[in-house]
């Protein structure tokens, strides 16, 4: 593999394959690692907001991902910390039993560096948490202490989920990678669910190479989870990373929501399409108008159905503990009838299917990861629409960081392709990550 892919180390802290490796080299540095992030968290908490619940203990442990901390969204059950929800209902809360994907986490020697902030049950309405880079913007949402601590270099590795939007957005408004798997790779047991025909779990870290470490170890299936589908294996060495795929087919997908997205955004695209294609991509504008037109619609029909089905006796039970928000989504909820639910999910098995034909010839679409920069203020988590085609379709998205905006904040890129190709699509963005060569560094709020 030839060394321009191998990447220096981040400048806003070690990703997870740097410290592997150097954990590897001096066993020490594991034993203090932990104890190292939890004194930076503690140091900066107060001021983003990004944690729930911190851990007590942070001793390293043995296995693959000995000594590497990870962050965890606080809708994935922990059997030893708090899992609220983003709830009142759920404060106190300490769950029977660890979700599936914490289970394999603490089997592979990952230590469990407590719960980040999730917005209620992962449905928009936001928590406290801050955006690292300019604390009077969101982070984003629903994963909105996952994209925070690794963006303010807490953790190398978190945890989120994502219905709509919820990795590859606050990923882009925090200027870290986001990496959604594709619809049933890793089993949600464990994990609140929203809508479970769009729910996935995914991840935030500092590399591509780190999440597809991640899904490599973190990819499988469980009798409880119906959806699930298991991925092809795959292995990442660590001494050098996943094997990029040079040169590869680049499909622009704009979608007629394109007109909406800020101009130092499409400037940043219209950037890296150039940087891409200087490098060796065969870059080709395409439309996918049979996805733009049905996805939007369809997938908010199947959330609505679902949702209101899941919250309803949760909304009678504690009407005092559930927000406005919450309560006008599920009233919108019980106005979809029946039908208007089965035709949605005929359309999103129909634009799955065909996505695959539509996509002939390409190894991935670029794309927005969102409309610009994250929003000012904290009472909205951003506009999904650039997401969710890609969950509507249970595909394979990653956002990389490409740029700032004009108020300081960062934007990125985004990257998809086929159903359950994730390998693949990981292999195009780790050659775009090398060719982009961006690295954000460390935002203001973490250097103080």
């Amino acid at each position: 593999m030839s060394d321009a892919f191998i990447l220096p180390p981040p400048q806003a802290g070690a990703g997870v394959l740097d410290l592997l490796r150097q954990f590897a080299a001096d066993p020490q540095a594991a034993a203090s690692y932990g104890a190292d992030c939890l004194k930076r968290t503690e140091a900066i908490e107060a001021r983003l907001k990004a944690f729930e619940y911190l851990p007590k203990d942070v001793s390293a442990k043995n296995g693959p991902l000995g000594g590497i901390p990870v962050a965890v969204k606080d809708i994935i059950a922990t059997s030893d910390m708090p899992t609220s929800n983003g709830s009142p209902i759920y404060r106190d809360h300490v769950p029977a039993a660890d979700a599936w994907v914490v289970a394999r986490l603490r089997n592979l020697g990952a230590t469990i560096f407590g719960k980040t902030v999730s917005t209620e049950f992962a449905w928009r309405h936001p928590g406290p948490t801050v955006n690292p880079w300019n604390p009077a913007h969101t982070p984003g949402g629903s994963s909105s202490g996952s994209a925070a601590a690794v963006a303010a270099g807490l953790v190398p590795l978190a945890l989120g989920t994502q219905t709509l939007g919820s990795v590859i957005r606050p990923a882009a408004f925090n200027g870290v990678v986001g990496f959604k798997p594709s619809f049933g790779a890793i089993p949600r047991v464990g994990v609140h669910p929203l809508s479970p025909s769009l729910d996935h779990v995914g991840f935030f870290a500092r590399r591509v190479d780190d999440v597809a470490l991640a899904l490599s170890l973190l990819a499988g299936r469980s009798d409880d989870d119906p959806h699930g589908r298991p991925l092809p294996g795959f292995t990442v060495d660590i001494a050098h990373g996943l094997r990029p795929l040079a040169s590869p087919r680049l499909a622009v997908v704009r979608f007629a929501k394109w007109e909406r997205a800020e101009p130092v955004q499409k400037a940043v695209f219209e950037a890296a399409v150039e940087r891409l294609r200087s490098a060796g991509a065969v870059v080709e504008e395409i439309a996918l108008p049979a996805l733009d037109a049905a996805h939007w619609d369809a997938i908010n029909t199947i959330m609505l159905s679902e949702a209101t089905t899941i919250f309803s006796d949760l909304i009678a039970r504690f009407p005092d503990r559930v927000s406005d928000v919450m309560k006008a989504h599920v009233a919108s909820g019980r106005s979809k009838t029946a039908m208007e639910y089965l035709t949605a999910k005929a359309a999103q098995a129909e634009r799955q299917h065909a996505l695959a034909t539509e996509l002939g010839g390409f190894d991935a679409v670029l794309t927005l990861p969102a409309f610009g920069e994250a929003p000012h203020g904290l009472d909205w988590t951003g506009d999904a629409e650039y997401c969710a085609p890609w969950t509507f379709v249970g595909a394979p998205a990653v956002s990389l960081p490409a740029g700032f905006g004009r108020h300081g904040l960062p934007l990125g890129v985004q990257i998809a392709g086929v159903y359950r190709n994730d390998l693949h699509v990981l292999r195009v963005a780790k050659w775009a990550e090398a060719a982009l060569a961006f690295d954000p560094g460390l935002p203001l709020l973490a250097r103080h």
